[in-house]
């Protein structure tokens, strides 16, 4: 359905929650090194319980490899950054959904380099920004519904 990418993630129980996310929406796990884990980490394999397995999981070195393996991909940054929602943009099957580290976000250069194509989730100003695995699973969500209402 949908490319979930996780740019450096480090949080392995959250990788493990949005592996098991992908695997509910037949969606695609794309992590980009440097893991602030290992990919056979106890606790992220407890978090995507005995989903892991069956999950269709892509290891890549760096953002640019994933990008010139798939460069008719669309890519959709998510960052707290800007202020255009991402249920204003209408997602399509396969376009890939790009998360940051839990601590940082998106690399500045990624989303300066992508203006047009970078999404948030409006919250109030009471909190700075939300779990990984949540947002994921927000956008991952609203993207199935559109898909299964278009």
């Amino acid at each position: 359905m949908f490319n979930v990418v996780l740019v450096e993630p480090e949080i392995p129980p959250n990788t493990g929650n949005i592996a098991r996310l992908c695997l509910a929406t037949d969606s695609t796990l794309h992590l980009v090194r440097p893991l602030g884990f290992l990919i056979d980490d106890k606790t992220l394999k407890r978090a995507g319980l005995d989903y892991w397995k069956e999950t269709r999981v892509v290891l890549w070195d760096s953002f640019p490899q994933l990008q010139a393996a798939h460069p008719e991909g669309r890519f959709w940054y998510l960052t707290t950054k800007v202020e255009r929602p991402y249920y204003e943009e209408r997602l399509q099957p396969g376009d890939f959904l790009v998360f940051g580290r839990e601590t940082k976000g998106l690399p500045e250069p990624i989303l300066q380099a992508n203006p047009e194509r970078c999404l948030t989730i409006p919250m109030t100003s009471k909190t700075r920004s939300l779990n990984l695995a949540t947002s994921v699973g927000i956008v991952l969500f609203e993207g199935m519904r559109q898909v299964k209402t278009s």
